[in-house]
């Protein structure tokens, strides 16, 4: 298990999982990329910024056919780009003007031995090669005996130059970087990390969205995961809806592809059964806006962070609350974490010092649920029946709110932002009623499951664009609202035990709930 196991053994683990790529080969994808797509002057650009040279051909058969074919014009376009050795450059122009006297292409011949760079390197290196060359330009006839004076012949030279030009250079197939992304593509799809048939945001890494979906409520269970003898207590999906995460009471925390339900063994600390463990009931969960980092909260007071995609625990503040912590979030930076606690405080985690950075106290009893706003103020709900709003420089409580009429007498359990109306927040309170407040503390809106409805709402989720307001009933039902018209647009019983909380997909109209009957099911409209 992962609590066994030392931090430095853990990103040593890390380490050796990890597959080095070199940035010179990435950077010759891109050369591949830009050349067979004749993106010349970029393709120039690259190379020079870089100094990363393609030295590939299509075929090398091919490429030896020409030489020794003498078909000069196809091995001067393949090696335009290529970084050859000067030497070598010097004898492939020294045999093209030597075929071009022969041929009596005298105006060719003298443009390339004067004009091109590997002729005038061999005029100041090899002055004797130099004028041979023009001693031939100057005769009227050609004599082979004259051109190759070591007793060589035209074909043998071919030859000899084809066999130092084909170790000079290599060969890949074509669209390489094409290929790599369709491979790793259909890699995910197999795994299940992107849906078989679905369009594909290749630059965002995920299931492009077809559009803006309408938000709708959930009608059928697509699946449920099951947990042996351990309740799930808390679960999140990613922000990059990739993933479903959960915290159970033995202490896991474990990864979940939520389109199969299944475990994500591309994880490879997963495939190894070696599971982010916390050690003690997890109690709460919050990941990071980019995916990587999730904070975990325990029964004993205790927080850890984890890098997600290696398992390996980054932070762990032990003593981060005197009793168990209820709620934990990001900072808009992911440079701190905001908790919660039945030790009735607020308090702020630096993740770089791993120290406590401030602590709010007011709340008189069990502190619910907190979440930093867009402006930086924090909002905290408790068990007092009040709604706080705090100064997170100070640490001072600039707001009391309270949303029912018996003077802070309701508990309250969840205060969640609105995406549309940063303004505004919804609040969850053990009665059959949410409440939408503004910041000065007027209750705008109100939704009810019903006079007759004998029921109290345990937690509140909104849906990503804000136009759902999902509550979990202490009947195991799930209440949707349209937050416009404040209706109640439909209900679904979600377990038969006790409902625990829930949480919706960042881009689909999909829910998980997980209650006491050990299961977390995923609903979808």
């Amino acid at each position: 298990a992962c609590d066994s196991v030392s931090e430095q053994q853990m990103a040593s683990a890390a380490t050796t999982t990890t597959l080095e790529i070199e940035s010179a080969d990435v950077v010759r994808l891109v050369l591949q990329f830009l050349k067979e797509n004749n993106l010349h002057h970029t393709f120039s650009s690259l190379q020079d910024e870089t100094g990363v040279i393609l030295n590939t051909v299509d075929s090398v058969d091919a490429f030896v056919k020409d030489v020794t074919s003498g078909h000069w014009d196809s091995v001067l376009q393949s090696i335009s780009g290529l970084k050859i050795p000067m030497n070598l450059l010097q004898d492939l122009y020294e045999q093209i003007i030597i075929e071009l006297i022969e041929m009596r292409e005298t105006g060719a011949a003298r443009s390339m031995l004067r004009q091109t760079d590997p002729m005038i390197v061999l005029k100041n290196e090899h002055p004797d090669r130099y004028v041979h060359l023009e001693e031939l330009l100057s005769k009227n006839i050609f004599e082979a005996s004259e051109a190759y004076t070591d007793g060589s012949t035209r074909e043998k030279r071919r030859a000899k130059l084809a066999q130092a030009l084909a170790g000079s250079v290599s060969v890949v197939p074509p669209s390489r970087l094409l290929a790599l992304l369709q491979q790793a593509l259909r890699w995910q799809q197999a795994t299940g990390i992107l849906p078989q048939g679905a369009a594909i945001d290749v630059f965002r890494g995920r299931a492009a969205m077809r559009g803006e979906e309408e938000e709708t409520f959930p009608t059928r269970m697509m699946r449920a995961i099951k947990f042996g003898q351990a309740r799930c207590e808390c679960a999140l999906f990613t922000p990059d809806g990739q993933s479903l995460i959960t915290g159970t009471v033995d202490g896991f925390i474990e990864v979940y592809n939520h389109m199969t339900g299944k475990l994500r063994k591309d994880l490879q600390y997963q495939a190894d059964d070696n599971l982010m463990m916390l050690g003690e009931p997890v109690l709460c969960l919050a990941i990071s806006r980019d995916s990587e980092i999730l904070a975990s909260g325990g029964k004993s007071g205790k927080i850890e962070v984890w890098r997600v995609s290696t398992g390996q625990r980054l932070r762990r503040f032990e003593h981060a609350h005197t009793q168990g912590v209820t709620s934990v979030s990001f900072s808009r930076d992911n440079s701190q974490v905001l908790s919660t606690s039945f030790d009735n405080t607020i308090r702020i985690h630096g993740l770089k010092s791993g120290s406590l950075l401030k602590e709010f106290r007011g709340h008189t009893s069990f502190v619910n649920s907190a979440v930093f706003l867009n402006n930086g103020q924090i909002l905290s709900g408790s068990s007092d029946g009040f709604v706080k709003l705090w100064n997170p420089k100070t640490a001072e409580c600039v707001g009391t709110f309270t949303p029912s009429l018996g003077a802070g007498s309701v508990a309250v359990n969840t205060v969640a932002t609105l995406p549309k109306n940063p303004d505004m927040f919804v609040v969850c309170n053990r009665s059959n009623t949410l409440y939408v407040m503004n910041m000065q503390g007027q209750i705008v809106k109100s939704m009810s499951a019903g006079e007759k409805v004998a029921i109290d709402f345990v937690t509140v989720c909104v849906s990503p664009r804000g136009d759902l307001l999902y509550a979990l009933g202490s009947n195991s039902t799930m209440y949707c609202f349209r937050l416009a018209s404040c209706q109640l647009e439909h209900t679904i019983k979600v377990h038969e035990g006790e409902a625990i909380g829930l949480c919706h997909h960042p881009h689909q109209n999909t829910m998980a709930t997980f209650g006491d009957d050990r299961q977390c099911k995923l609903w979808r409209a």
